[in-house]
């Protein structure tokens, strides 16, 4: 059947089964991406990662649900990993979904994120909707992850790189905050 255009869904769940476990038909498979086209390629960066890491470190994994949520990728999943293996599939799902706040969810090209009314999404300029969500002087792209260990308050701030498709150190206290 000439001209029939298959769904890159369907050709992400059959690449890596081992993900996603399908059963019968691929949209029956947990973790079944539901999110737009733009998103395709940083699905398929993070599935070759996530496949890498769970390879070289053995262990289980099961993608249970991928979608869009406040206008950024979430990627949640399942499964039984050495410590070495889950920290570089959590750093494979934290750069899909870095790379998700600055790429247009329709076409894949650079965007950032809009509201329109309550909801928000992110896009490039051509499909935006709304008013874009202004950040912080020196905010956009930094991912804040703050630990309470113990008494002790630990932020680690990450500015992500979409040129490189990686994220850069950043000194917390550059931002005005200050670990305790």
């Amino acid at each position: 059947m000439s001209g029939v255009v298959r769904d890159w869904r369907v050709e992400l769940v059959e690449a890596y089964p081992d993900l996603f476990h399908p059963v019968g038909d691929p949209p029956a498979a947990q973790g079944w991406p539901e999110v737009g086209d733009g998103w395709r390629d940083l699905l398929e960066r993070a599935c070759a990662r996530i496949r890498a890491a769970v390879q070289a470190n053995g262990g289980s994994f099961q993608a249970t649900q991928i979608k869009e949520k406040f206008g950024t990728l979430r990627f949640y999943w399942d499964g039984s990993l050495s410590p070495e293996a889950s920290v570089r599939v959590e750093e494979a799902i934290d750069l899909a979904e870095a790379r998700s706040a600055c790429t247009c969810e329709l076409c894949g090209e650079e965007g950032r994120l809009y509201r329109s009314g309550s909801w928000l999404m992110t896009r490039c300029a051509q499909h935006a909707k709304g008013r874009p969500v202004e950040t912080g002087p020196g905010l956009d792209n930094v991912h804040i992850v703050e630990r309470i260990v113990g008494k002790r308050r630990d932020i680690r701030c990450r500015r992500y790189d979409r040129s490189t498709d990686s994220f850069v150190d950043v000194d917390p206290r550059t931002l005005g905050i200050e670990e305790q």
